[in-house]
This record gives C-alpha cells, structure tokens and sequence, in this order.
C-alpha cells in the first residue's frame, strides 16, 4: 500500500449529481455551466472537513448517469470536458489532495462504438474485439447485458483487446493527474482479467492505489487473485447500520472479527454511505450516524464520507427508473450556501476525522471486544505493532452516544445526542 494511501480518506462525490447535470437527456447532451471545475470551490471545505483527497464517481462520457460509457478517454461534455478536469487536478495537486477515478470497466453504454462493431461483425474496426457476443437460433449476434440491464453490455473480459483497451485508459488519467482507481462492478469480472491489466499499470505507475466495487463474494481470495490493492468491505457497511438500527452490536462484534482477518490479508476500502445506499442518516437518524461514524474512523482501513452525509443529507435509494435521484443530489455552488442546521454533524465529522488523523496507526488496526450486549458494546483498537490503543464505548439504550478514551485515559471524543 503507497505511504499516502495510509493517511487516506475520501470525499465521495458523484459528480454528475454534484453541478446538476441532466442525468436522463430527453435530447443532446448539453453543458448547463457547472463542470467538474466547479468543485474547485469546493476544496478548501474538503480540506477543513479533514479529508486528503476526492473520490469522483464517473466522469467520462455517457449515455445518462455514467456507467454507461461512450468513450473512457474523454470527460463528459456535462461536466465541462476534458479542460474541466485538468484544472480539478491542478487544483488538488496544489492543495496536496489525492484524486481516484471511477472505472467502469466491465461493461459499456449500448450506444458505444464497440457494440455496435460488435453487432455487425467488423474485424477490421478498432472496436473489435472489446465486446462479448454470442449468436441467437438464426445465427444473428447477441450481447451479454450486466445484471438485465439492457443498456449495459459486457466487454469481453477474455480478450487480449479489453485487456490492452483498459490498461492503456488507466495510464492515460494516471498520466493527467488522477491518483487511483475504483474499479466498478468489479465483483463481475473474473479476477483473472485484472491480474492481467494492472501489473502493467503498476509498471508505468508503482504507486497508485486500485480498489474494487466488491460486494459480495470472498474478498481475500479476489484480491489475491485480481492484484488489486483492496475492495470495498459491504460487509462492514451492512452491520453498522443494521446493529444500530436494530440495537443488535452482536451483529457488529461479529462482522468485525472477521474485519480482523481480512486486515491480515488487505486493508479495506470502508465506508458507510455511497451512490448507491440509502443515506445513513436515513436509515438511523443524525446522532446514531455519528456513532456509525465512530466506528468507521476508528477501525482499520481506508475511508471514505460520501459527500452530503458530512451535512446529514437524508435520501434513499429506491429499486425503480431514478431511483438513485435522491441520493446523488445537487449540491450547492459554494460552501456558503450550505443551511446551517447541518452544522452540528458537521463538526462531529471534523472532529472523528481529525481524531483518526492524529491516530494513523488506525488504518491496519484491530479491534478487541471489552463489552457486548445488544445496547452496549465496547471495543479496543490496537495497533498492528500492539504499541497503541484506544478504546470505543457505543451505547443505544436511551440516548445514542459514544465516548472514545485515548491510552492515558484522556476523553478524546465524547457525544451524547447531536446537540446544535
């Protein structure tokens, strides 16, 4: 793992969501004055959150929401273009922040011109070859789609073109400023496509970090198996909510045995909001997600705060055409215009993050259990090398709060409720 992904952790954004960008064009898809360099105003407040760099949800061209792609090696025209991401990465570079890219790299946009080489057989077009087909009863070609969805069409992830395609666009970001790589759907393709792809990326790139989407599945084994630095830890996400939801820290104590284990194989990509779940905020209410906050900065890994939940945006996710809507919203132009009633989880952000800050050890640390019940759990984090500690005190008997203790005994972060 770089030394600079060990005092990692990420503001998500989804950007089309972020300027406003019409997500299902009802026509040609159109500028409407807020780029990707929009969020350069929004840098300094991402530096006073405490976080070291952006996350960006996909940025190249597309159809409609970003995962599906019309062409890897070119921003978005809603998003202001190639220009608009070159002055974001001058601008982070000059604020020491990190920028890692989102990969959608195992399946495509039907309006692509890969599918559409595809279909009519051309051998000789420059598209051949990326995309996966097969042949119906009357011998006419037909696409693989990812997960039902019509509009997505696999690539050929057994193909020594997909392999040469996605290693020569992930060079290319990594050439133009971009840190990393988050690899979508990475659970969909078979490990041994990556194991192929990102030696080379390393060769010419040593010290990025690529983590896959990796929601189920045996996580130690994939990232054996692909190479890749980490994948996101759904496992960890599902039981924060769930045992403060349901006032259950069994489920916790239990997921975070096995967060031990995988920390002897990986560290983790953490988190517990994204694009794609519904806000935590939602899900418990402000004051119980700052304990879920509590946890997600004082376990090991690499974190990440999908953006709005620093505010406590409410939003959920729903199983329908723009269901994701109301989680990936429009954000204000600038940091002044946020309301202030989103101050107070605010500023519990800013002190968790600044806590684990001091704290980087936590990123491959361990956790040992002291307390459990199904209100009340109390967990020591250790480090690799054991030379440090603190210890967690979560309780949601009555009122939710949380008191964390450094090694002295001295309080370092104490709520009770979420007061203005």
């Amino acid at each position: 793992m770089p030394n600079w992904v060990r005092h990692g952790i990420w503001w998500h954004i989804y950007p089309l969501g972020f300027v406003g960008a019409e997500i299902r064009p009802a026509g040609e898809r159109t500028f409407r004055g807020r780029g990707l360099d929009s969020l350069i105003d929004w840098l300094d407040y991402a530096r006073d959150l405490g976080v070291s760099g952006l996350l960006l949800g996909p940025i190249f061209e597309s159809s409609s929401h970003g995962y599906d792609t019309l062409d890897h090696m070119h921003v978005d025209v809603r998003l202001g273009g190639d220009p608009a991401f070159d002055r974001l990465a001058e601008a982070c570079r000059d604020r020491g922040l990190q920028l890692v890219l989102d990969g959608v790299f195992n399946h495509v946009g039907r309006d692509h011109p890969a599918v559409k080489a595809a279909l009519e057989g051309d051998a000789n077009s420059p598209w051949a070859g990326l995309v996966r087909t097969g042949t119906d009863a009357d011998g006419h070609p037909t696409l693989a789609v990812f997960e039902g969805h019509d509009r997505l069409v696999d690539l050929d992830h057994s193909s020594p073109a997909t392999v040469e395609y996605v290693t020569t666009v992930m060079n290319h970001w990594l050439d133009r400023g971009a840190s990393g790589w988050r690899l979508d759907a990475a659970y969909a393709t078979d490990p041994s496509f990556w194991a192929k792809v990102l030696p080379q990326v390393r060769r010419t790139h040593p010290y990025s970090w690529i983590f896959g989407e990796v929601i189920h599945g045996d996580y130690t084994r994939i990232v054996a198996d692909s190479t890749m630095d980490s994948v996101t830890e759904y496992e960890l996400w599902k039981s924060v909510w769930s045992s403060l939801k349901t006032r259950n820290f069994f489920e916790l104590d239990w997921t975070l045995r096995r967060h031990n284990g995988f920390l002897d194989a990986f560290v983790p990509q953490t988190f517990i909001g994204n694009h794609d779940v519904t806000r935590i905020a939602s899900q418990v209410g402000p004051a119980k997600a700052v304990l879920a906050l509590a946890v997600l900065m004082t376990v090991g890994g690499v974190p990440s705060i999908y953006y709005g939940d620093e505010q406590g945006y409410t939003g959920v996710k729903e199983e329908r055409l723009g269901g994701d809507d109301d989680i990936r919203p429009m954000f204000p132009v600038s940091p002044a215009e946020l309301s202030a009633l989103g101050a107070p989880i605010y500023r519990a952000h800013q002190d968790l993050i600044g806590l684990r800050r001091r704290h980087p050890w936590l990123v491959e640390a361990r956790t040992e259990t002291l307390t459990l019940t199904n209100e009340h759990y109390v967990y020591r984090s250790v480090s690799a090398d054991g030379a440090h500690a603190i210890t967690v005190d979560l309780d949601v008997s009555d009122t939710p709060r949380v008191t964390i203790v450094g090694e002295d005994g001295q309080t370092l972060y104490r709520m009770e409720g979420l007061e203005n």
